[in-house]
């Protein structure tokens, strides 16, 4: 078993959580006309020859797929001009960044012309860009790559990840200019380090997650890495994105590194003790993302903790060292003496000799030993487990799993109801003996030694057997990817599909056009992407095959709606709709929800939202968690600053077969 130890260099500090200003992006400066035309001039100009590369039917592949590597550049200048986000007429001046950056963009447009990327074999500081599956935008991201790096070689790399802080004004253009002009605090031998832009600062939850991702698939696209020595690491509002990734990716880190930030809700934002309290969904919702829930699968990422001896953000690590104690965990702390929210130099040598350490060795992808704890099956796997199906999302999960010798798998669980597991290689028996909470069950058939090593098992009445991996008996079940709440259909493909024509209700005519209108800002206000929006009778089966449908309207409004109406858990009847037996005006409420979509049961369908936190949150990065759950009624007539709670007639979760269950 490997503890993590606890090492304290300095004083206790204090407990008072520091909520960073989380708000919309605030308006930048005035642009003067001159700048402003020559700006828009050249940004024409960058536009215009990526459309050419775009059209270009005799263009390279290879060029093809690099097109948004001076794409960003032409986002970056575009967003700073159409949303106002020029902060800085001082050193550095901003509008000069601007211009340079169109430079830069063109300059590579050019070179893509004559199918030569310089940039792509390039050391030191560079800048890259990739296409997001979520809604089609282009993202950028920063790399630090090593001098030593050897671009024909075959050996790979080492890969960290450095999450960034906060910054309310932390536009594309800074962005950008950072990852090409300020080389990172920590700097590792042979090792490529990649910048996520998370999606501008959202401290890298729902989308922001997903952008992880997404990057690091680009990076091992173009670089050789190792995907076995990835280590993650950041600072403030970086150090909470890290405790948030490696407790619920654990499996996937070599090492881990955080530095100040949050790691849960309640006790940093002090949510219980303010008036009004969170909702009971909404509490139940933290459950999501607060590290602290998830403390048990540290067991599996080596963790390094920094906070400054002054710092207010100290509590991430204290309240992470009880929860893990609570595991029988032990959290390396390093306390930088006398410090406040920043680092001390001898810290630093101190973290990046310990990540140096732990990075060096691969992750042991079959450990004799697995704990994971989950409350959702959005995050449903560890090594070489997979969990398929809970006995009640959002509470607590667990999966013990000890191999013992060559031919016994003991496995303990709790709020399980369905697992898979791929045999590790010390199982050499064909035919092992396998424990489930102490009953025996054998599998289909013996295990071949060199074959498919995957088994999969299911609770029937209390009562463990095997099974095949997936949904059972053609029943419609939540499972990874398909469990909702509300946002969770923003973490992949989705569609806006706006009604076409009236509904009966001109009250929920007005709501459904303001807050589309609204949600879309609000997409690129916190996720910077632009979100893909159709008309009900402009969606095609493979909008419906691809991804999830938003839905706005009625089935009185909303083609889309009329044709699956009927197999929703709300029936309309006229001006009148019901859900959970209750029945609602549609000029005085609306629902909202998510569901399996009856096209395509394999996406969601959702009515009459988009992600839930919207401008609610503007306290602070920890309140950005889900405000509603799997469905709710929302009344009409209270403005969207009051939404939260006062607008909020009724919500709920659904259960496991996304059916109405008895609430609180």
């Amino acid at each position: 078993m490997r503890l993590h130890r606890t090492l304290v260099i300095s004083l206790a500090s204090l407990f008072i959580p520091l909520c960073a200003n989380a708000a919309n992006p605030p308006p930048g400066i005035s642009i003067p006309s001159d700048v402003r035309e020559k700006l828009e001039k050249n940004l024409a100009e960058l536009g215009a020859a990526i459309n050419v590369l775009k059209a270009d039917n005799d263009l390279a592949p290879r060029s093809k797929t690099l097109i948004p590597d001076a794409e960003i550049y032409y986002n970056a200048v575009r967003y700073a001009l159409v949303h106002d986000q020029f902060y800085r007429d001082k050193k550095p001046n901003e509008f000069d960044v601007a211009a340079k950056l169109l430079e830069t963009g063109k300059r590579r447009a050019r070179l893509l012309k004559n199918g030569e990327t310089p940039w792509t074999r390039q050391t030191g500081l560079v800048v890259r860009g990739y296409i997001s599956e979520v809604d089609g935008s282009v993202q950028p991201y920063g790399l630090e790559i090593p001098d030593t790096y050897d671009f024909d070689g075959s050996d790979d790399q080492r890969l960290d990840i450095w999450y960034h802080g906060r910054g309310n004004t932390l536009s594309e253009i800074k962005f950008l200019n950072d990852r090409e002009t300020s080389p990172g605090k920590f700097q590792s031998p042979s090792t490529i380090i990649i910048h996520p832009f998370g999606r501008y600062c959202n401290a890298n939850k729902f989308v922001g997650e997903i952008d992880t991702f997404e990057a690091v698939e680009s990076v091992s696209e173009r670089y050789r890495i190792d995907s076995k020595r990835t280590a993650v690491r950041g600072f403030s509002m970086g150090g909470a994105v890290v405790w948030h990734m490696a407790t619920h990716h654990a499996g996937l880190w070599a090492a881990a590194a955080p530095g100040a930030g949050f790691a849960e809700t309640a006790v940093y934002a002090d949510t219980i003790s303010k008036d009004p309290q969170p909702t009971w969904y909404e509490q139940k919702l933290y459950n999501l993302y607060d590290a602290t829930q998830y403390a048990r699968n540290l067991f599996h990422c080596p963790t390094i903790a920094y906070s400054g001896s002054e710092d207010k953000q100290k509590q991430a690590a204290d309240i992470m060292t009880e929860y893990m104690l609570n595991e029988n965990l032990e959290l390396t702390h390093i306390i930088g003496p006398g410090m406040g929210h920043k680092y001390d130099s001898a810290s630093i040598e101190i973290i990046n000799d310990q990540v140096q350490r732990w990075a060096s060795k691969p992750i042991d992808p079959y450990p004799n030993e697995i704990r994971f704890t989950t409350y959702t099956l959005r995050y449903n796997k560890m090594l070489w487990l997979t969990v398929d199906a809970l006995d009640e999302h959002w509470k607590r999960s667990d999966v013990t799993i000890e191999v013992v010798g060559e031919d016994l798998l003991d496995i303990k669980t709790k709020n399980i109801q369905a697992f898979r597991i791929d045999v590790p290689p010390q199982i050499q028996s064909t035919d092992p003996i396998i424990l489930i909470n102490g009953q025996r069950v054998r599998t289909f058939s013996p295990i071949s030694p060199t074959g498919l090593r995957l088994l999969a098992f299911r609770k029937y009445r209390g009562l463990w057997a095997p099974t095949f991996p997936g949904k059972q008996d053609g029943l419609m079940t939540k499972s990874h990817g398909l469990q909702g709440p509300i946002d969770d259909a923003f973490m992949s493909r989705f569609l806006f599909v706006l009604p076409s024509v009236k509904s009966s209700s001109s009250e929920l005519d007005k709501w459904v056009e303001s807050e589309s209108k609204d949600a879309i800002a609000q997409w690129w206000k916190q996720f910077r992407g632009e979100v893909r929006v159709k008309r009900d009778v402009d969606v095609t089966p493979q909008d419906i095959q691809k991804g999830h449908l938003i839905l706005w309207g009625d089935p009185s409004s909303n083609s889309i709606l009329a044709r699956i109406h009927k197999e929703l858990p709300i029936q309309w009847s006229g001006s009148q709709f019901t859900i959970a037996d209750k029945r609602y005006s549609t000029d005085e409420a609306t629902p909202v929800l998510i569901y399996p979509n009856p096209l395509n049961p394999e996406r969601y369908i959702v009515i009459n939202s988009s992600f839930t936190f919207s401008e609610f949150s503007g306290g602070s990065n920890s309140l950005q968690v889900p405000k509603l759950p799997d469905w709710a009624i929302v009344n009409l007539n209270v403005a969207r600053s009051e939404r939260h709670p006062k607008g909020i007639i009724d919500a709920g979760f659904f259960n496991e077969y996304w059916q109405h269950k008895t609430q609180p």
